[in-house]
């Protein structure tokens, strides 16, 4: 089925969704780099500003900020230096990844290269001294607890293995796959000002719940908003209706069928669990499954759209994306259990860690593939060429052995 030409109404309004979206993640960056780059001075020099210990003290109250940080002394003068190193690298690539997106949507491709240079070795160094961090710190000792010492380091796995394969496919001179990666990536690193707003409006939901508590809470859907807002920027930018080499699917239905069972099965096996927990614990479960269903839904939506449309390529990747997605939950079971068993934590603790990596994880595979499915079509056209101009030759010699004997 042919795709139909988009009205010039649907072209204003994705490119007004675009712009807005743009300006929303550019003001955020900037805002936030300040912040980070200030959050550990006064570990190091008492007394020191703190933009963003100020600033959360006003939206919500002194003692909430000062709570919070009470127990964070010993944990952070214990890796103090590789901790600055962090945030300081972590403010500068929330200037650095607007530039990026800027100069590739601009076409300014060897300032991006230049840049992207910066951003990767800026990206390794900063998580470099996070993993410093994390295995100085036990579980137990991090900010609200076990779960979000898991939580931080799936976000580090994931921002390295990120950056990593957008790496490989720009040298594989892949740019789609290459833009994916990196959208993810960066995805991963707006974790920290996200976390930081989560921080400072969900206390007027649940007014005089402490921090701890309400981190407990952002961690349970932050990893997967973020992935799914690089997956959404990924598929903003790209607009092609097809892709050379893109025939059928690697998602066929009944896979599909398959695995929104399994997932289902494990969703109520999670949600059984946390009713269990009472209040705390369905309020965690109600911040999970909102946002996971708003994102099935986006994803059904989009798939079904570009089936109608004839958007074959934006059709396999929502349907590969949201696969994964359903898969999530049986990760989530089996990430709780593994951690319940090593790190010794209670049944809640080890499902909060296990469900705030789930998404994320999943995303990452979820890539994977959508990258082994566009390097498949990139050879499966390159191999139909080889073919074609093998068969050109045979057809020419013969001529050019008639004209010879001619001659």
């Amino acid at each position: 089925m042919p795709s139909k030409p988009a009205s010039a109404w649907q072209r204003l309004r994705r490119a007004r969704w675009g712009r807005a979206a743009l300006i929303a993640t550019v003001t955020v960056c900037v805002g936030y780099a300040p912040i980070a780059m200030t959050e550990l001075w006064p570990y190091a020099s008492p007394g020191a500003p703190a933009i963003g210990r100020r600033l959360l003290a006003d939206a919500v109250s002194p003692q909430y900020v000062a709570q919070a940080l009470a127990t964070r002394l010993t944990p952070y003068q214990r890796s103090l230096i590789p901790l600055i190193v962090h945030s300081v690298l972590g403010g500068m690539l929330m200037l650095l990844g607007p530039l990026q997106l800027l100069t590739a949507l601009r076409r300014r491709r060897r300032l991006h290269r230049a840049l992207g240079v910066v951003f990767a070795a800026a990206v390794y160094a900063c998580m470099a001294a996070a993993a410093v961090y994390l295995a100085r710190t036990p579980p137990a000792q991090a900010f609200s607890g076990a779960a979000f010492w898991v939580a931080l380091a799936a976000i580090l796995v994931g921002t390295v293995l990120s950056v990593t394969f957008g790496i490989l496919a720009a040298v594989a001179r892949m740019p789609d796959v290459h833009q994916r990666w990196m959208l993810l990536c960066f995805g991963f690193l707006m974790s920290a000002p996200l976390l930081r707003l989560e921080w400072g409006a969900l206390p007027m939901l649940y007014p005089g719940l402490p921090m701890a508590s309400i981190n407990e809470i952002a961690i349970m859907h932050l990893g997967s908003v973020c992935a799914f807002g690089g997956l959404l920027a990924a598929r903003t930018i790209d607009r092609r209706p097809t892709v050379r080499g893109v025939e059928g699917t690697w998602v066929p239905t009944s896979a599909l069928v398959a695995v929104h069972v399994a997932g289902a099965a494990a969703l109520v096996w999670i949600s059984r669990a946390y009713l269990g927990w009472g209040v705390d614990g369905t309020r965690r479960l109600t911040w999970y499954l909102i946002p996971f269903a708003v994102t099935w839904a986006i994803m059904t939506y989009g798939q079904v759209r570009a089936g109608r449309t004839g958007r074959t390529w934006a059709r396999e990747e929502w349907r590969v994306q949201q696969a994964f997605l359903c898969l999530a939950p049986l990760l989530s079971l089996v990430v709780a259990a593994a951690v319940q068993r090593s790190v010794a934590v209670d049944a809640e603790t080890a499902m909060t860690a296990g469900v705030s990596v789930g998404c994320g994880t999943t995303a990452v595979f979820a890539t994977v593939v959508v990258s082994l499915r566009r390097y498949h079509a990139r050879e499966t056209v390159r191999r139909l060429g080889q073919a074609a101009g093998s068969r050109a030759g045979v057809v020419a010699a013969p001529v050019e052995l008639s004209e010879a004997g001619q001659a």
